[in-house]
């Protein structure tokens, strides 16, 4: 009975350990479970906060690259969702100090990261093309994503390891209540197989996340992969566009010009610099200090608050306004047709201007040039006819005044009124013919003729006619130069020149009568209206006198235009020479300055047989590399020699006065020929600057350039003898040789209004 009771008692024990153990084994099996559960639920949570980064970057890159307003809302609502994920995630693993201490590092570089994406949409809606560009090179966000990436892997490879540990210590106690479950009672059976149910259900969670988890990440990265070729090529092609739009701009014969609504220029193109000093980041009142604005006449001054770039600031739009622009840093005039255009935001507020600059300063030349020769022409014909009336008039008159006086010979006092009566119809007729003259009607009987024999009896007439104070010099072309001309006019015209020449030199001076064959090529035909381009005999006149301004020079050959005192000149010796000229075809240029002196060349077309003048046009044009330092104040010339010498594959630096020159050797700039003017403002001229940058550099070659004739250059000692010159008007093929034989070192070489060496 003991024994059975023992037995009993022994068993009810038995059971009640094994209940007891079971109980024990049971809270454990749920503890392991619910720290399974809770690390699964820790591998979705960080799951999420990848697929949301994921999601953030990609519509922060969609936006930049397609401008879908919706993909700016995705990303500002995953954005947002992100903090608090990250929240949770963090509360989630509060017991794990390490895997805590890992997402508290990670806070900061995920909020680095959005804000880095937020920064592009935002250059992006602000079209701020440079800024992306410099924000794409800098490669911060790939950067800082990989670093999110690699602390989101390492936190999960963690998090799987303990999700390992856990789920084998589940199975362990499952398997050991089991055992127990076996030895023991039908109800500790029950709560084993429900242990193990449970163990299962939660081993077949976690395998069904583990391959959802791997279906995401691999679902991810594929998507990371596409984005990131399709971000290559977009970007590939952003900075393909980028790279044509600078090209477009940074070629153009344009200046573009944006500035901000604080006058600070943000773009300008190199038209733009060259034109009127504009460079970004600079402000526009200091570079309005350096130039002063006119209106189209050239003389009233612009107002600030009329000034173009002001007027768009305030809102107004307009096309083709011309100004005058006078830069004061270089003497440099320029004449622009200037538009513009206000930017605006979304708002409609102006946020800044666009302006575009066309420099008409070559065309305003021209048209300048074909007014003057149209009011010539215009005058010509109002002259012609009028002096063909007087003629007509003039004939009955001299006709009848020979009978007058002959019937006056015994009535004294009316026969010295008829005389008188001729005489005065005689200085007319004298007019008439001048008139005639210049309106190219006067009865011209050309012939081919030798120029140079015309010259030197001209010479043998002026020596006593002009005094011993003036010194008469010629230098004629060497083989016989002939011209379809009539020599009596020509001679004609020599006379008058050589007169007003003497009047220009009232205390003596020298008068130089030049000669030669020379070439107008076509772009000195484009540049001189009503010039053909082709062989000419050149016939020049040079003085050391007192100059004409520009002013005069402009209206020298107008009928009856003198500065003579009245009484000293009828004003009809010059456009009888220029009706002279234009009625045989030629060409006639004045070059003069003040107080430097004057050159007139007319240049008369060649025999009919025309075979004294052979030009090689189709001779090769000798070019090079070297670097040239252009310097000539004459904007049009400046712009066509820097034109021609790219042509002639040289590369060139500018200069419009001698100081800038100078300036320029100062900075260091490196070049092997200085090409300069001889006669320039700014007070210093062409054989200083030479003479100046030779001091500084010996090894600098040099050649020079002039309207005035090489011999008379030489004659009024401006130059020395030796120094190359090369004497405008010149055409590519004489630069070219010239150039060439200047930088090799040439000592002398002689060729006709081309490559001349002054010896």
């Amino acid at each position: 009975m003991i024994s059975q009771r023992l037995a009993v008692a022994l068993g009810l024990g038995m059971l009640l350990a094994i209940g007891a153990a079971s109980t024990a084994l049971d809270v454990k099996s749920r503890h392991d479970t619910d720290r399974v559960n809770h690390t699964l639920k820790v591998l979705q949570q960080a799951s999420e906060l990848r697929l949301l980064l994921r999601e953030a970057e990609s519509a922060a890159r969609g936006f930049v690259l397609t401008d879908a307003a919706s993909l700016h809302v995705e990303f500002e609502q995953a954005s947002a969702k992100i903090p608090p994920a990250l929240a949770e995630l963090m509360q989630g693993v509060s017991e794990n100090p390490e895997q805590w201490a890992l997402l508290k590092t990670t806070e900061p570089l995920i909020k680095r990261r959005l804000e880095i994406a937020a920064q592009a949409m935002a250059l992006h809606t602000a079209g701020d093309t440079e800024g992306m560009l410099d924000f794409t090179k800098r490669a911060e966000a790939r950067a800082m994503m990989a670093r999110v990436s690699e602390h989101i892997d390492r936190f999960t490879t963690e998090e799987r390891r303990l999700l390992a540990l856990r789920s084998a210590t589940s199975r362990s106690t499952g398997s050991l209540l089991l055992g127990i479950d076996l030895a023991g009672v039908a109800f500790v059976l029950l709560v084993a197989a429900l242990l193990l149910r449970r163990a299962y259900i939660a081993d077949r969670t976690l395998r069904a996340s583990l391959t959802r988890s791997e279906a995401e990440a691999s679902s991810l990265a594929e998507k990371s992969e596409k984005q990131h070729a399709d971000l290559i090529a977009a970007h590939d092609k952003l900075q393909h566009s980028a790279e044509v739009l600078a090209n477009t701009f940074n070629t153009m014969a344009e200046g573009v010009l944006v500035i901000d609504a604080s006058d600070k220029v943000i773009f300008s193109n190199p038209a733009v610099e060259r034109l009127l000093g504009y460079r970004e980041n600079k402000s526009l009142t200091e570079v309005r200090s350096r130039i002063r604005v006119f209106e189209g006449d050239g003389v009233t001054p612009v107002p600030d608050a009329a000034l173009p770039t002001p007027r768009v600031l305030r809102g107004e739009s307009f096309d083709r306004s011309e100004v005058v622009v006078h830069r004061l840093d270089s003497d440099d005039v320029v004449r622009l047709m200037i538009s513009g255009r206000p930017l605006r935001n979304a708002e409609g507020q102006i946020t800044g201007a666009a302006m575009v600059y066309h420099d008409i300063t070559a065309v305003h030349e021209t048209e300048r040039l074909l007014h003057q020769a149209q009011k010539l022409d215009a005058i010509g014909k109002l002259t012609g006819g009028v002096a063909h009336d007087f003629n007509n008039m003039l004939t009955i008159i001299t006709g009848t005044i020979e009978s007058l006086i002959e019937d006056t010979k015994d009535r004294p006092a009316a026969a010295a009124t008829a005389t008188l009566i001729s005489e005065a119809a005689d200085r007319c007729t004298e007019l008439v013919r001048h008139l005639l003259a210049f309106a190219r009607k006067q009865p011209l009987h050309p012939r081919d003729s030798d120029v140079n024999s015309t010259v030197l009896d001209i010479a043998k007439l002026l020596r006593p006619t002009l005094g011993e104070q003036i010194e008469i010099n010629s230098i004629l072309e060497e083989d016989e130069p002939l011209a379809h001309i009539d020599s009596a006019q020509l001679a004609n015209s020599l006379v008058n020149l050589a007169i007003n020449a003497r009047d220009a030199m009232p205390d003596g001076g020298k008068l130089l009568l030049e000669t030669q064959r020379v070439v107008l090529d076509e772009a000195y035909a484009a540049a001189n209206v009503g010039v053909a381009p082709g062989p000419y005999i050149m016939v020049a006149v040079s003085d050391t006198g007192t100059g004409m301004s520009a002013e005069v020079r402009d209206r020298a050959f107008e009928p009856f235009f003198t500065t003579k005192e009245a009484g000293k000149g009828s004003g009809l010796g010059l456009s009888m020479v220029y009706g002279f000229v234009k009625q045989s075809g030629g060409h006639i240029k004045i070059y003069s300055e003040e107080g430097r002196g004057t050159t007139i060349r007319m240049y008369l077309p060649p025999a009919k047989g025309g075979a004294e003048i052979k030009e090689t046009l189709e001779a090769p044009i000798p070019g090079g590399s070297e670097t040239i330092l252009v310097v000539e104040d004459d904007r049009l010339v400046q712009d066509f020699v820097v034109t021609q010498l790219k042509m002639l594959g040289y590369k060139t630096l500018t200069a419009s006065t001698g100081a800038e020159a100078l300036a320029q050797v100062d900075d260091g700039a490196r070049f092997d020929l200085l090409f300069t003017d001889v006669i320039m403002p700014g007070g210093i001229n062409g054989k200083e600057l030479a003479e100046e940058i030779s001091r500084r550099r010996p090894e600098i070659k040099v050649l020079y350039t002039s309207g005035y004739t090489d011999n008379a250059m030489v004659e009024h000692g401006r130059l020395d003898q030796g120094a190359l010159l090369l004497t405008k008007p010149y055409r590519r093929s004489d630069l070219a040789q010239m150039v060439r034989l200047a930088l090799k070192g040439a000592e002398h070489e002689t060729a006709e209004s081309s490559p001349s060496a002054l010896a």
